[in-house]
């Protein structure tokens, strides 16, 4: 298909993108295959969803309360709330972390994947000139959108940088259109394998 598409105008162009979306399909069908589909990534999901809504209703219960005048409101009952959202919000990052683990499996697959065709796209376009930018990039990105490019054309686009771009826009949207984004609530958690040290703990 590359060879063929070569000989258009934007036949390299067309090339990178098409590969990148075929590899953006490839890879959410092996993660929907391994991880997606299963009992246990679904239930890590609706744990997420419900604890975030829970701390979302007793974060506003919390609020409401305290701003309508809580002066006979003694201190037992705010620490007691305190307490239960410090509990919810425990078992979110919990829930968070496992769903991370859980992704593990798949994305292991999916680098494995994504660093083939990374690898047969350099055989196929090194050293050309795949794109054309409409700007001359800053000097940080034109190290990557000039790597491995004869000349000092700075809209000069390699395959690399291009490919960087397809990767990160196709499977992010194919993603949402798809349903398999991630929670938001499990971004909000910070839940990640290696997350963030709690500031209440001392």
């Amino acid at each position: 298909m590359a060879s063929a598409l070569s000989s258009l105008r934007y036949g390299d162009s067309l090339s990178v993108v098409g590969i990148s979306a075929a590899t953006a399909v490839l890879c959410e069908a092996i993660s929907w295959l391994l991880i997606y589909r299963t009992a246990t990534y679904n239930s890590l999901r609706a744990s997420i969803e419900r604890h975030s809504r829970k701390l979302d209703a007793m974060k506003s219960g919390f609020s409401s309360s305290a701003s309508s005048g809580a002066a006979a409101a003694s201190a037992q009952p705010a620490s007691s709330r305190a307490k239960k959202m410090d509990r919810v919000e425990t078992s979110l990052k919990d829930a968070a972390r496992e769903l991370s683990l859980a992704k593990l499996k798949s994305g292991v697959v999916v680098a494995a994947v994504l660093f083939v065709v990374f690898g047969l796209l350099n055989s196929l376009f090194e050293g050309r000139t795949v794109a054309k930018l409409p700007f001359a990039p800053i000097p940080l990105v034109q190290r990557m959108s000039h790597r491995g490019l004869p000349g000092n054309d700075p809209t000069d686009c390699s395959m690399v940088f291009l490919y960087f771009l397809c990767s990160m826009s196709i499977r992010t949207n194919l993603q949402k259109l798809l349903g398999f984004a991630p929670p938001r609530a499990a971004a909000a958690a910070g839940g990640g394998l290696f997350p963030m040290p709690d500031p209440k703990v001392n």
